[in-house]
């Protein structure tokens, strides 16, 4: 009971992410950044306290397939925090949960698995459902939002998830843990230069909202989150963290309704239980991995 309670507080607090974001006057590239340095930095510092196993030692394939899904890794954070800006978090999560539909329309061709009638059916609810989601009014934009423009970057996202996904299915010989702490460290040296020659580094007028939310992210949202996912990852069963994954995106949506006031019509709410459906047949049939 205490592991479904500590899986459930990771969920509400991935489920929270957008709301903190939304709040932060910098670019997503440069919110991507400082989450991925943050998050490494205390995950590393917390292994020594917790005791839990880390090593900087790997192959040279390994090392390879670290530093292609780290960057994966923060370039699927730039574009769902892009997505946050111009779509609402329900429009934004929901377009984020395409990634185990790609997972599933990809393994046939790079993992070799069979495609079965489950999991057309996963990818055929889910296409029915983005349709839904996307063009219930035939509005794409609206007041402070443009919402083709922010599902598209939430289907961006969704996309370098996806390859996070398939690369890690090749990495061996490195816990979860491990992997993490190493995505972490290596989107953030992918993330460097990227933003270093994309953005005007200039701080001088960040406001303290900014700069606490950019910690609360980094530490509490990634360091914090990870690290208890992981200490309960292996005391719960496949399925129940299968079905408890779901209060992220259900949380993100019921909290962005409460707080930010966004709201979802009926035919949008249909074609977001078809979306998670179809993610819940896919993700029944692989390991699960921190979405947020």
């Amino acid at each position: 009971m205490k592991a479904k309670f500590i899986f459930i507080i990771v969920m509400l607090i991935f489920g929270s992410i957008g709301l903190f974001v939304k709040n932060i006057n910098l670019s997503s590239s440069e919110i991507a950044l400082f989450r991925g340095a943050v998050g490494s930095l205390f995950l590393l510092g917390a292994s020594f306290l917790v005791k839990q196993k880390f090593s900087f030692k790997t192959s040279k394939r390994n090392l390879v397939l670290l530093l292609l899904s780290g960057a994966a890794l923060g370039f699927n954070w730039i574009f769902l925090f892009e997505s946050y800006r111009y779509t609402t978090i329900a429009n934004a999560t929901l377009s984020y949960y395409f990634a185990p539909v790609f997972v599933m329309i990809l393994a046939p061709f790079i993992l070799k698995e069979k495609w079965t009638w489950m999991k057309v059916l996963g990818i055929t609810l889910a296409f029915i459902g983005f349709l839904l989601v996307v063009n219930p009014g035939g509005e794409a934009a609206v007041g402070a939002y443009n919402h083709s423009v922010g599902i598209m970057y939430g289907l961006l996202a969704a996309a370098f998830y996806t390859t996070m996904i398939l690369l890690n299915k090749f990495i061996k010989d490195l816990s979860d843990f491990e992997t993490t702490i190493m995505q972490l460290l290596t989107a953030s040296i992918v993330l460097f230069p990227y933003v270093l020659g994309t953005q005007n580094l200039n701080y001088s007028d960040l406001d303290l909202q900014s700069i606490s939310l950019l910690v609360i992210v980094g530490i509490v949202h990634t360091g914090v989150a990870y690290l208890l996912y992981f200490s309960v990852l292996k005391k719960l069963k496949g399925q129940t963290i299968a079905v408890l994954s779901y209060i992220d995106p259900i949380s993100a949506v019921i909290m962005a309704a409460i707080i930010l006031k966004e709201s979802m019509n009926v035919v949008q709410m249909v074609g977001g239980i078809l979306i998670l459906g179809s993610t819940f047949i896919s993700e029944m049939n692989w390991k699960k991995v921190p979405k947020s």
